[in-house]
């Protein structure tokens, strides 16, 4: 090792799903298979690009005011960022600050750990119970911050308000942070907590439901004190993290509800449905709330059936970690995108 080595920041980096350059039906990283509302086109197509030599808004005032709006806060409850992922990695780096360890289940969005490792935060993983459900009681012991998703990921499992408000109300003396990246495929938001619990942040994002991963947008909405210290960590790291084309076009997405609530409504229905075409071919699931299916089935190895699938250009994703070996993460494509995975694996299991 050199010597300049010893002083070198090493992490073991977040793997994102494979992004296919060639033609394939890609059901591998939770995107919407629809485009965004159509006021998002008419907002590029117009756009003044002599603005794009300007730097961009440095609050994102235009998006954050469109939020509060829609979501029924106030502008100073909302914090904006490039893309959910930014967000927590700025809660972490901003929150998480205690020498006890937070705390975040075992089977959850991996760069969780990422994090922690990065900013050097000690972490302890909360095992899932049997049914791949959150243990409430285990986060009853004393820590530095709490954060999970909910629907969880990759297991697509949505907990009950009760039960999350019960992890809140036993953790007052610490950030409770909720990512609730695929909330809107699934039941209540634990927004309505926002004015009972000072010490919780919601983050979501505009990466599923919004059809707008490409864009990178997402946010954080708590009461004004915690945006502050997000604000001022953001702007001690990076003054112009929204960039002008994404601020426009959030706008927006954000707009058009009815748009928005249409396309989850067709996903919600296409994922049903899939459930039931999963069950016809011998499939085990997790009951699925979001816009994915965590699947495996009893004689087929989950390692196999994804290697198949990708070598006919039906990309799906595999981790083989502990616990999930046998487990594929399927995310909700068009019906027809569906129907041809399904066509494929019939086709596969009675050869």
């Amino acid at each position: 090792m050199k010597a300049f080595e010893k002083n070198i920041r090493k992490v073991e980096p977040y793997v994102p799903g494979e992004q296919p350059q060639h033609k394939v039906i890609k059901l591998n990283t939770n995107e919407n298979p629809y485009p965004p509302a159509p006021g998002v086109t008419r907002a590029l197509e117009e756009m003044d690009t002599d603005r794009l030599r300007l730097y961009p808004d440095p609050t994102a005032g235009p998006l954050v005011e469109e939020l509060a709006r829609f979501y029924h806060v106030n502008p100073d409850q909302v914090f904006v960022g490039v893309g959910s992922d930014d967000v927590l990695s700025m809660c972490f780096l901003t929150f998480f600050n205690s020498e006890k360890p937070i705390y975040f289940p075992d089977i959850t969005y991996s760069f969780y750990k990422v994090w922690a490792d990065l900013y050097r935060i000690p972490y302890e993983c909360q095992k899932l119970d049997e049914n791949f459900r959150i243990v409430k009681e285990d986060y009853y012991k004393e820590n530095g911050g709490v954060i999970f998703p909910n629907p969880n990921a990759p297991t697509a499992i949505y907990e009950e308000l009760d039960v999350v408000e019960d992890i809140i109300a036993h953790n007052q003396d610490v950030i409770v942070i909720v990512d609730e990246a695929y909330v809107d495929f699934a039941g209540r938001s634990v927004l309505e907590l926002i004015d009972k619990y000072e010490n919780l942040i919601v983050v979501q994002t505009f990466s599923k439901a919004r059809s707008m991963a490409g864009m990178r947008i997402g946010y954080a909405i708590s009461n004004p004190m915690l945006i502050k210290y997000l604000n001022d960590a953001k702007y001690s790291f990076n003054s112009y993290t929204m960039n002008q084309t994404s601020l426009i076009c959030g706008v927006e997405a954000v707009k058009d509800r009815a748009y928005f609530e249409a396309a989850v409504h067709k996903i919600i229905e296409t994922r049903e449905w899939a459930k039931g075409e999963l069950a016809k071919l011998g499939f085990h699931y997790l009951d699925s709330s979001a816009n994915f299916i965590f699947a495996m089935h009893p004689k087929y190895d989950a390692k196999e059936l994804f290697e198949a699938l990708k070598a006919n250009n039906i990309y799906v994703r595999y981790w083989g970690s502990e616990r999930i070996e046998q487990y594929m993460r399927i995310t909700i494509g068009t019906r027809e995108e569906m129907e041809a995975l399904f066509d494929f694996l019939r086709k596969y299991m009675n050869r």
